[in-house]
């Protein structure tokens, strides 16, 4: 596959980070939710998760500006942000549609 032009690198970058930190932040979930162990995975990975998100949602618009994607584009990366691990899921599906090729 081809490589992704470098206005892509920090979004794919974002993606990979809000996906990974998906995952720790609802391991902390369970443990003050349902173990009712500890508070402290969300107190830790509470505001790290929601710094990528917001950072992720930035990258997205910039790169929705940049290379002109339609509202429906735009709006399913910044939706990808809901369900864990679509931010990678829509990068990848981006990358093989040739949506981060300028229009």
């Amino acid at each position: 596959a081809a490589a992704r032009p470098p206005r892509a690198r920090p979004l794919r970058a974002g993606a990979l980070a809000v996906a990974l930190s998906s995952p720790a932040l609802r391991v902390g979930m369970y443990l003050k939710w349902v173990a009712g162990t500890t508070e402290r995975g969300v107190e830790i990975f509470g505001p790290v998760h929601g710094a990528l998100v917001l950072a992720y949602v930035a990258l997205a618009v910039l790169v929705a500006v940049r290379v002109r994607w339609s509202l429906w584009t735009t709006f399913l990366a910044l939706a990808a942000t809901v369900p864990p691990f679509c931010t990678v899921l829509f990068d990848i599906r981006a990358h093989r549609t040739g949506r981060y090729a300028r229009r």
